[in-house]
């Protein structure tokens, strides 16, 4: 076979990304001359519905009926389209602890993002979040006790297959004890191999016997191979998901263009030894300069044999399989008011209350503290503005907003003692520093994305694990007598 030939086995090996909210034609003839089957679309190619559901359409034109078009909508902070029903996090639905209402919150989730031309969702989060310094995962998990954390996601999983949309768990085989974001750098968890089986292994081990699609993690385990990210073991990737636990799925590995991966190894190189591994796709995220990197290092090793055909075939077939089981048919959505009271009513049983916060009276003079700017950590969407949350608390209470650029720059002693009751909202996912532990004493604090800042603040707490418009209505229920918080927080050190 010629180099181009070899190209377009390589393009249906991998999934890319491109900007903007319409198909140009050079990426639609990048797509057709390198027979690329795999797109992952994010925030910044999203607009509205009409506009969404153009851009698949087009892509499915190009891509042929075998597309795999993919989007990141786990619920709570990472959620892509922002304008469907806004689902509760991961750990919203293990503090409601309730399997049925996480089927039927997969469910919702899936008739929404089938509707826009979506046929896999990155999603559900299988990591067993037991780090409270984890700096990305947080409240993307559903807890930290592994049989029950599998048992919600598998029926949010099952929800999302009921609707047609293909679940890939992730992020295998465990990201949640970590501190270190692999968006950023390569990290390490350094345990005994029975631990990490009894432990991180343990949620997809459970769900690979029904998960259509598994993503890798960038992360070594050095008990299991101390040279290779799980992304690039064959130790993991063959040796125990395939022939120990034998897994028959897709395996997609995580974004290449990931600071653990590129950084390190080189997009064209790792996607290689990803495909060597075991991989059956990489994620080609990057560039069109790091998309031809790596198509050229796949051709490559195609035409040298170091990637055997019969081993390619047989990912080319499972990924084949994924697309037809999963087909990318739109469909209408007519179920919007029916899915909004599913997560409302996901995002209300999530609501968990710390310390015993108490209420104030109706109508009393409120001071809300809260960060002046939302930020992303490249992972999740921008959080709530503190206007956002100003308002709503403004429908109950006469609010005074104050705002805040730096936490640990904040002066909590100078805010006045004017008698006013003192919110603390949390916006963003980054946990407090020395200065706010020591010194921050609001009379509420209302952690809205990343729980563990609750344990920040030695104040009474209400936690939400996310800042969509039906978490401030759970919250103001809850402020009006209306609701009491009767979600328990699924991890350690609540209690």
């Amino acid at each position: 076979m010629n180099h181009q030939e070899l190209r377009k086995i390589a393009g249906q090996l991998i999934m890319i990304r491109f900007p903007g909210t319409v198909l140009d034609e050079a990426t639609a003839d990048f797509i057709r001359t390198n027979s690329i089957r795999g797109v992952c679309l994010f925030r910044g190619n999203m607009s509205d519905s009409e506009q969404l559901a153009r851009l698949t359409a087009d892509l499915r034109a190009v891509m042929g009926p075998d597309a795999l078009i993919a989007i990141d909508q786990e619920g709570g902070a990472v959620v892509r389209s922002t304008w469907v029903p806004a689902p509760p996090a991961a750990m919203g639905l293990g503090a409601a602890d309730d399997t049925d209402l996480a089927y039927r919150t997969g469910a919702a989730v899936a008739r929404a993002v089938k509707s826009l031309g979506f046929n896999w969702n990155f999603a559900p989060v299988l990591d067993l979040n037991n780090n409270p310094n984890n700096p990305v995962i947080a409240e993307r998990s559903f807890g930290a006790e592994p049989q029950r954390a599998a048992e919600l996601a598998m029926a949010w999983m099952a929800g999302s297959h009921a609707e047609g949309v293909a679940c890939c768990v992730k992020h295998f085989p465990g990201h949640g004890d970590t501190h270190v974001d692999s968006h950023r750098d390569l990290p390490t968890v350094d345990k005994p191999l029975s631990e990490l089986e009894n432990f991180e292994f343990k949620p997809f081990k459970l769900a690979a016997p029904t998960a259509p699609a598994m993503m890798t993690a960038h992360i070594v385990y050095p008990s299991i191979d101390a040279g290779n990210p799980a992304t690039m073991s064959p130790a993991i990737l063959d040796g125990l998901l395939r022939k120990q636990w034998h897994y028959r799925g897709v395996i997609i590995t995580d974004g290449m263009d990931m600071h653990a991966i590129a950084g390190r190894y080189g997009v064209g190189n790792a996607a290689v030894r990803a495909l060597m591994a075991g991989a059956d796709m990489v994620m080609a995220l990057g560039t069109p300069e790091t998309q031809d990197e790596t198509l050229n290092a796949i051709a490559a090793a195609l035409a040298e044999g170091s990637l055997p055909q019969a081993g390619v075939d047989q990912r080319l077939a499972r990924l084949t399989a994924l697309a037809q089981a999963y087909p990318c048919k739109p469909r209408s959505y007519k179920e919007d008011a029916a899915d909004r009271e599913v997560m409302a009513e996901g995002w209300r049983r999530a609501l968990t209350a710390r310390g015993d916060p108490q209420r104030p009276a109706a109508g009393a003079r409120v001071r809300l503290v809260a960060r002046q700017d939302v930020v992303s950590d490249g992972v999740s969407e921008a959080g709530v503005p503190a206007a956002a949350v100003a308002a709503s608390l403004g429908r109950l209470y006469d609010v005074e907003l104050v705002t805040y650029s730096d936490a640990d720059a904040f002066d909590w002693s100078a805010l006045p003692q004017d008698g006013r009751y003192t919110v603390l909202a949390s916006t963003s996912r980054l946990r407090y520093g020395a200065g706010p532990r020591a010194t921050w004493t609001p009379d509420l604090h209302l952690a809205l994305w990343n729980p563990y800042q609750a344990l920040d603040i030695a104040a009474p707490a209400l936690m939400t694990y996310g800042f969509a418009a039906p978490a401030l209505e759970a919250v103001n229920a809850w402020l009006s007598g209306e609701l009491e918080a009767q979600g328990r927080c699924p991890v350690p050190g609540f209690d």
